[in-house]
């Protein structure tokens, strides 16, 4: 044990957001109305510990609906699917539950609105990212542009510079999507935004969070799984910000200890989709290693969001 004492500085707000709050309760509801197994269509959110603790409670994790055996119910994860999922599940008459977040459902309504508008949308978002796969997929082929970069923004060819609109993927840097957004309108000075940024409140609040606290600090670690974008965000925010370490960890067995050493401060946020389980492992495993560890919260911001609960589960209690 080391007898030097150190500052854990928690980041505030941090760890689970609304949306994954409710996807989660959605999977233990459906199991306590139905009985397991219940059937989810990739990760019901990006963190391994959730997804093995539903899997103890009776929840299936597929990646494609022809996985799923008749007669189950399936529900389909927070990060959205394109249209042709739910399309399919009914298809087969099954019984669908959707645990799309709110926000990113508020995204797909409006790519379906500019579409109708005879808009052509570009999104801003990481190719291959499950929740940019379900907004391309609401739309034809060729409806959305996907652009990842400024550089993207520059190059991007379409259809007709005076009917366009953008949207984004809802966790992404904040910071970053600006620039690609101001590269877009001054590409295409007509272009149509949202009313209000896709970026989610969470999103925005995490990353304000960890700015706050960066330049006090010598490291910062952030607890989350290595595929959640909004958790891989939070390192390239804190790095930004003037934290010479700044590390993704799934567990308290993968701090860096070595990366560590000579540390008066250490930075602890965890992404949307880790619970705050997870934060405490890793202060017990400093607590652990240091004669003396001093705990210190930074409380930026409160958030009291809740969303909805779909109304075939909201009668029915969590297991």
């Amino acid at each position: 044990m080391s007898t030097s004492t150190l500052t854990l500085l928690l980041a505030n707000p941090r760890g689970f957001c609304a949306g994954v709050e409710r996807a989660i309760e959605i999977v233990e509801r459906a199991l306590a109305k139905y009985g397991p197994p219940v059937y989810v269509r990739h990760e019901i959110v990006h963190n391994r510990f959730v997804v093995d603790s539903l899997q103890s409670k009776g929840a299936v994790f597929v990646d494609e609906i022809s996985e799923v055996p008749d007669d189950v119910p399936v529900i389909f994860s927070a990060h959205g699917v394109p249209k042709a999922v739910p399309e399919e599940a009914a298809g087969r008459e099954l019984l669908y539950i959707d645990a799309t977040c709110p926000l990113v459902s508020k995204v797909h309504r409006e790519a379906e609105r500019h579409h109708r508008n005879g808009r052509q949308v570009i999104l801003i978002g990481h190719r291959g990212h499950p929740e940019v796969i379900g907004t391309m997929g609401q739309l034809p082929d060729g409806a959305i542009l996907l652009v990842e970069t400024i550089e993207d923004a520059r190059n991007i060819a379409v259809a007709d510079p005076d009917k366009l609109a953008y949207a984004t993927q809802t966790t992404l840097s904040v910071d970053d999507t600006a620039g690609i957004v101001e590269t877009l309108k001054e590409r295409f000075p007509d272009i149509e935004g949202p009313a209000r940024e896709d970026i989610c409140y969470a999103t925005t609040n995490r990353q304000q969070a960890v700015k706050e606290i960066a330049g006090q600090c010598d490291a910062l670690l952030v607890v989350g799984a290595p595929n959640s974008s909004n958790s891989q965000r939070l390192v390239e925010v804190a790095q930004r910000s003037g934290c010479p370490i700044a590390h993704l960890i799934e567990r308290a067995a993968d701090i860096p200890w070595q990366r560590l050493e000579g540390a008066a401060t250490v930075g602890i946020t965890a992404g949307a989709s880790a619970p705050e389980a997870l934060v405490e492992e890793v202060i017990d495993a400093f607590r652990a290693r240091y004669d003396k560890v001093q705990v210190e919260l930074n409380d930026q911001s409160r958030e009291n969001v809740h969303f909805k609960l779909p109304r075939l589960l909201a009668d029915t209690d969590a297991a």
